[in-house]
């Protein structure tokens, strides 16, 4: 099961959408174009159309197994008391000072140019349950950073 936001949700349905009725039936007739250029044994354009294809399908697939395990999470019942999925956490790194903010959501809908980080990545899993005040201690490639929970907020 995954947690995700309507937003994130909509957006994952949206782009099935866009692959089931544009692109597939571009990559059909790539292929239908490719096969009537003559001996298949030897087209590479027709294997390279076919490969485009197998690559759309499993992401297609893909996309359908997200959707199916999506649950979609109500954040007007969500508490700003501790930090979980969908929580917006400002902090502040204990060692230089530096804020920032991130909000935390399932793994499709990460995108760290706009503060979204994924649920599973290490900073995530070491500031989820702390609550404001807290001081995290989250095990990084780089070694161990100490973040500080200033504000928990739902968006």
């Amino acid at each position: 099961m995954s947690y995700m936001s309507q937003e994130g949700y909509d957006k994952l349905v949206a782009e099935l959408k866009q692959l089931e009725t544009v692109e597939r039936p571009k990559a059909s007739a790539a292929i239908a174009e490719a096969a009537d250029k003559g001996d298949l044994s030897e087209n590479s354009e027709y294997d390279a159309a076919k490969e485009a294809q197998a690559h759309l399908e499993s992401k297609i697939n893909k996309l359908k197994l997200s959707i199916s395990e999506a649950k979609i999470v109500d954040t007007s019942r969500l508490s700003t008391d501790t930090v979980q999925i969908m929580s917006k956490v400002e902090m502040t790194n204990m060692a230089n000072k530096s804020k920032m903010t991130y909000t935390i959501v399932s793994e499709s809908e990460a995108d760290l140019r706009a503060g979204k980080i994924s649920i599973k990545t290490p900073i995530a899993q070491g500031l989820l349950n702390k609550k404001v005040g807290d001081i995290a201690e989250i095990k990084i490639p780089r070694g161990i950073v100490k973040l500080r929970i200033d504000k928990i907020t739902i968006e």
